[in-house]
């Protein structure tokens, strides 16, 4: 359940938990610049910056970074990215949100579009997507300590609020600042709405030079300073050195190579995508459409969670580039549990209904299912075309696509890496070189011997589909998915067509149909849906039902990689290995590894990036 937020007479937001109000009764938009915005000299402190990467450690009810959006929105000088990273233990209610920033105008329509974002928020990292990707607020559910121990990247600015000290200690205590002391770089700025001398003693003992100033009436003072210890501090990894923007050729245009240009050409990056088809998406990425839904499982383990955050992600990127009902559909997504097994977590909060609730039996209705059937309704799954992504994706400021070219090789020199065709003819040059180029991958990223390559599983795939007849009655009205798929209405330029499968054969790159692939797609609908395999079967053994047929890359443990592949060669970096579920984790790879080369807050938590790094599989 979201936190309570009591409001009294005077519309002061208050907090019965901790016995707190949330802010001053003077007012939280001026609380939010006077304190924290002036008392890290910004904007001023940004301007002309690459990027501003802002640590608060209790977001309350969102004022201070409605305030710095705004703030940045409002200046000429502003850093092409705003950084944003708060913790928060107990996250408000949308609603609470929207009348939090309602007595001001300048921040209501931002505050409307951070609620519209703000739900499932399950204990962990959230990332939200502003200002088509400039502005990226990471939130991190859960108690301060823990959450700082899973962030790494070093601040520009600290903002350090929170409920009083006296209530709420263990967020202003000597530990939890020593956390905040180790992601700050030198001459960080620090500012806080208290002046208590606990807090300032126990800054101080953290290395920030620390001082009183006009506080906020009617309090008389608060606190600022910036980090700059006496001694070499002590890190707990080796802090990230951001490369500025460059030039970067990425190879492949499918999900994968995609998402990463369009990431890198937001950050100001001048990216060169090359592909040996002649048009984006040739490979598997041009399945003519695939599924929107996460994996749920009993223990929520580390996959159910990482579909979950790709998902959050591609979602908010089809809002702002697709048309929706044409190249995507948010309709839900009905997965039938053909196994008999739950899926669920036993203690699945409420925030997860957001996701994934049990199958109502009205859905179960819908599919034709008995009423006993086990199911579960994924309320943010839906049907999505991969081309209309990879082309929305391409088609972004800074990114030129060059088709037809088939890279065979990358040569390291000083300061460059050279991309060559099979006859060692240089394709394109460039200081940064990301290869998402399914199977091929592993060829193109090896470094030394054969056994030192990636060990990426190619896996073929076959879809059968056809034309969606009038006849066709009593079909769900959403797709369904569980040991197989099925998308009942897929808008086409010649009229709907359904989809059934796909196959999943590992180690075979054999493109041609396969007569077996459409019996076996056609035995796994009638397990997912009797009723509707059953109005289907005359077109399975007729030549209506035709098939496409794509390769999809995996990786041993299932997860995708992502990042350098050695570090003898660091500017070669990979995006790969999505499996099946390359429309859930593209878009998160994506940002993922543009977060690693600018030393930007990551998405996921550390220990959840540590298992997605490519060269854990050289470890």
């Amino acid at each position: 359940m979201p936190d309570t937020v009591e409001w009294q007479a005077d519309g002061t937001p208050f907090n019965p938990r901790f016995d707190d109000i949330y802010r001053s009764h003077s007012g939280g938009l001026e609380q939010a610049r006077h304190v924290f915005m002036q008392g890290c000299g910004l904007p001023e402190a940004w301007a002309g910056q690459q990027q501003w990467r802002i640590l608060e450690t209790g977001f309350g009810l969102g004022l201070n970074f409605l305030a710095a959006w705004h703030a940045w929105r409002e200046d000429p000088a502003r850093p092409r990215m705003l950084h944003f990273a708060a913790i928060e233990a107990w996250p408000a209610d949308p609603s609470d949100l929207i009348r939090s920033a309602a007595p001001y105008p300048e921040l209501v329509p931002l505050a409307a579009e951070l609620a519209a974002e703000w739900q499932g928020l399950l204990p962990g990292f959230h990332r939200f997507s502003f200002e088509r990707g400039h502005v990226l607020l990471t939130l991190c559910v859960g108690d301060v300590k823990p959450m700082l121990r899973e962030l790494r990247f070093e601040a520009d600015s600290v903002f350090l609020d929170g409920f009083n000290p006296e209530r709420n200690p263990e967020m202003w205590d000597v530990h939890t600042l020593q956390s905040v002391a180790r992601l700050c770089r030198r001459g960080t700025g620090v500012a806080t709405w208290t002046a208590m001398g606990t807090v300032k003693q126990a800054l101080r003992q953290c290395g920030f030079i620390i001082k009183r100033a006009e506080g906020l009436a009617p309090k008389r003072h608060r606190l600022v300073g910036e980090f700059n210890p006496e001694w070499e501090p002590k890190r707990r990894v080796a802090a990230v050195a951001a490369v500025q923007p460059g030039r970067c050729v990425v190879i492949g245009a499918g999900l994968a190579g995609a998402a990463v240009a369009a990431s890198l050409a937001r950050r100001g990056w001048a990216v060169e995508v090359l592909d040996a088809f002649d048009a984006p998406a040739g490979g598997a990425s041009g399945l003519p459409a695939g599924l929107l839904s996460p994996h749920v499982s009993p223990d929520d383990s580390l996959l159910s969670r990482l579909t979950r955050s790709g998902i959050r992600m591609t979602l908010q990127q089809a809002r702002q580039l697709l048309e929706e009902g044409k190249d995507w559909a948010p309709a839900g997504v009905l997965e039938h549990r053909v196994d008999g097994s739950r899926g669920l977590p036993a203690q699945w909060p409420d925030k997860g209904e957001y996701w994934s609730r049990v199958g109502t039996p009205e859905h179960l209705a819908r599919a034709g299912l008995p009423a006993n059937a086990k199911a579960i309704w994924h309320t943010q799954g839906g049907w999505i075309k991969p081309a209309s992504l990879v082309n929305a994706w391409l088609s972004q400021p800074g990114i030129q696509w060059r088709g037809g070219l088939q890279a065979a090789a990358v040569v390291q020199e000083v300061g460059q890496l050279r991309v060559l065709d099979e006859q060692g003819q240089q394709l394109a040059q460039a200081e940064l070189v990301v290869i998402a180029a399914g199977p091929a991958t592993a060829a193109l990223a090896q470094v030394g011997s054969e056994s030192a390559r990636l060990p990426l599983q190619p896996v073929r795939g076959q879809v059968s589909w056809a034309p969606r007849a009038p006849e066709h009655q009593g079909m769900p009205a959403f797709p369904v998915n569980g040991g197989g798929s099925f998308i009942p209405a897929l808008p086409t330029s010649d009229g709907p067509i359904w989809l059934a499968g796909a196959s999943f054969e590992r180690d075979d790159t054999d493109l041609a149909v396969r007569d077996a692939d459409q019996a076996a797609n056609l035995e796994k609908l009638r397990a997912l849906l009797p009723g509707t395999a059953a109005q289907l079967e005359p077109d399975f053994n007729s030549a209506t039902v035709q098939a496409w047929t794509g390769i999809r890359c995996a990786s041993p443990d299932r997860l995708p990689l992502v990042g350098p592949v050695d570090t003898s060669r660091p500017g070669l970096l990979v995006s790969t290995a999505m499996g099946s579920r390359g429309l859930s984790f593209a878009a998160l790879c994506g940002e993922l590894l543009a977060a690693s080369l600018h030393g930007e807050p990551m998405a996921v938590e550390h220990r959840v990036w540590e298992r997605l790094e490519a060269a854990r599989l050289r470890k």
